[in-house]
């Protein structure tokens, strides 16, 4: 392969990851692999493979086809990381985590989950320990973080199910509506 050209190879059946090997060269070697759900979300890490090459593994993003209004937790995880302050603040307003299972219009469920207690960030899967698990429609989630539903009423009719603490989860609200401005659901 000659010095710059681009090498994509992409199989994508789950959560998307990335890793790129740098030759010494100047070219990048790029492939998308997929992390089997399981894992959950890796973290950026480097491994070392010899002195000039290495591999990142980047958590591309949270969206899942199946479940349109899961891209809000891009635009949750954008607002948290958005600068440093705003992450210690969500941590400080937040303090615990938040998991979320959504279920889809086929049945489906899937699940993500906030870490404000350590990380300020979103990952996949309902994390370790949530303090509170909130469990509803996609249809209904995608209303509640675009600011077209309210909690409360959502949870009074019985299409928003909580488990845990449910006075964690009013702590929430500030990071939704941080991120309604960035979510297009």
């Amino acid at each position: 392969m000659a010095t710059g050209a681009l090498s994509l190879r992409a199989l994508v059946l789950g959560p998307l990851h990335v890793n790129a090997l740098g030759n010494g060269r100047g070219s990048i070697h790029m492939c998308a692999s997929v992390i089997p759900s399981k894992l959950g979300h890796l973290e950026p890490n480097n491994l070392v493979l010899s002195t000039n090459t290495s591999v990142t593994f980047v958590k591309m993003g949270f969206a899942n086809p199946k479940f349109p209004a899961s891209a809000a937790f891009d635009a949750i995880n954008s607002a948290l990381t958005a600068s440093e302050a705003d992450r210690k603040d969500a941590i400080k307003k937040g303090s615990g985590l938040y998991a979320f299972t959504l279920k889809n219009k086929a049945g489906e469920t899937e699940s993500w989950h906030i870490d404000l207690k350590q990380k300020g960030a979103v990952g996949t899967g309902t994390g370790e320990k949530p303090d509170v698990t909130l469990a509803l429609s996609d249809d209904d989630f995608g209303k509640l973080v675009a600011g077209k539903a309210n909690a409360q009423r959502l949870f009074m009719s019985g299409k928003l199910k909580i488990k845990g603490d449910v006075m964690k989860a009013t702590k929430l609200d500030p990071v939704l509506k941080k991120a309604q401005t960035k979510a297009k659901l």
